[in-house]
């Protein structure tokens, strides 16, 4: 009777994880640059018990990042940039590491230092003049940056092997792992003055949540009815 129990229990674990999921990408449907997450479910271990082959549930499978890119929308944020094609930009956390986004919404910090909207410095460093001017920066489909006729460097996008492999680190950012494989430029173009709207389709998320709640729901009345079977076995017995 437990096999019941922990099957159910399976179940309401990996939905609890969709929700997670979906959550997080709602909450970031304004977030510039946002790929929603992707999960699936997979069937656990099979056992056979009578010659009949029973299972012991599901569990989710992290797919990775959508790679679907949002629409392009303009800003009026004269430094937003905006990714065509692949790639990301690179930022530098707090701890030194350095972490990827599609999030081109780029702002100039007290230093003079290009930064993202979160305050980390873009990779390479970009220092503008002091009290520059953010009108009177122009940023080249290639990346480079020039302030007046100054040329002040260039931003670098890169892009990995297998971006399913990137994982979320917060803040709309995400880090390599060996399955993603290590960071190297690319040649997308970037376009000034324009930001990539989040790729989440808030209806689409919406009702896959709707869903999730009932499943959600109808999980946990299996393991209260399971409860309620094994009372009325314990009362028998006795």
């Amino acid at each position: 009777m437990t096999g019941g129990l922990y099957t159910a229990a399976a179940g309401l674990a990996a939905q609890q994880a969709v929700l997670d999921s979906l959550s997080n990408d709602i909450a970031n449907v304004n977030t510039p640059g946002y790929r929603p997450s992707r999960v699936a479910f997979t069937d656990l271990l099979y056992q056979q018990q009578s010659g009949v082959s029973v299972g012991a549930g599901v569990g989710i499978i992290d797919l990775g990042r959508s790679a679907t890119p949002g629409s392009l929308q303009p800003s009026s944020n004269p430094l937003s940039v905006a990714i065509e094609g692949p790639g990301f930009l690179q930022v530098k956390r707090a701890d030194g590491t350095l972490a990827l986004t599609r999030s081109g919404d780029l702002q100039v910090d007290s230093n003079g230092t290009l930064v993202n909207a979160s305050g980390n410095p873009i990779e390479p460093k970009l220092q503008l003049p002091a009290g520059a001017d953010p009108s009177k920066v122009t940023i080249g489909v290639d990346g480079t940056v020039t302030y007046g006729t100054e040329a002040i460097g260039k931003l670098t996008l890169v892009d990995v092997p297998a971006p399913n492999g990137l994982i979320s680190v917060g803040g709309g950012l995400l880090q390599t792992t060996p399955a993603s494989g290590a960071a190297a430029p690319v040649g997308s173009k970037l376009t000034q003055g324009m930001l990539e709207a989040s790729g989440v389709d808030i209806a689409n998320a919406m009702t896959s949540l709707i869903e999730a709640q009932r499943a959600y729901a109808l999980q946990s009345r299996v393991i209260k009815t399971h409860d309620e079977l094994a009372r009325i076995a314990n009362e028998i017995r006795r």
